[in-house]
């Protein structure tokens, strides 16, 4: 009786982590841009509240990384630095729905306009 009792309480344990990390937005970058991304600053939607996430030079033509956007809501706003200075920024990005982002520095289906942003 006492293992049966040690194994339900760990399947729960199990099973209460896996829940805890569900609320957990990771978002896909794929940077088809020529110019490799030195910065990445996420915000809520319609925010300016940008906070900027840790990452590693992401290389211009295909280079990709995971990171954690946040652990609520689904909709963010993007902003991303190039190493040649320019800033791209990507509104209304849906990190459930699909959970990955294609760089470029020019938008060609208008999904995400290019605006004017602070330095990163």
């Amino acid at each position: 009786m006492p293992m049966i009792r040690f194994a339900v309480l760990s399947l729960l344990s199990a099973a209460a982590t896996v829940h805890a990390g569900e609320g957990i937005r990771y978002l896909e970058l794929l940077n088809r841009a020529h110019d490799s991304v030195t910065g990445v600053a996420v915000a809520p939607a319609g925010t300016d509240r940008f906070r900027q996430v840790d990452i590693d030079l992401l290389p211009g033509g295909g280079g990709a990384t995971r990171l954690v956007v946040a652990n609520t809501g689904c909709r963010y706003d993007l902003r991303v630095a190039f190493r040649n200075g320019q800033q791209v920024v990507y509104p209304n990005v849906d990190a459930c729905k699909g959970g990955k982002l294609v760089i470029s520095s020019q938008a060609k289906d208008g999904r995400y306009p290019l605006t004017a942003s602070t330095p990163l």
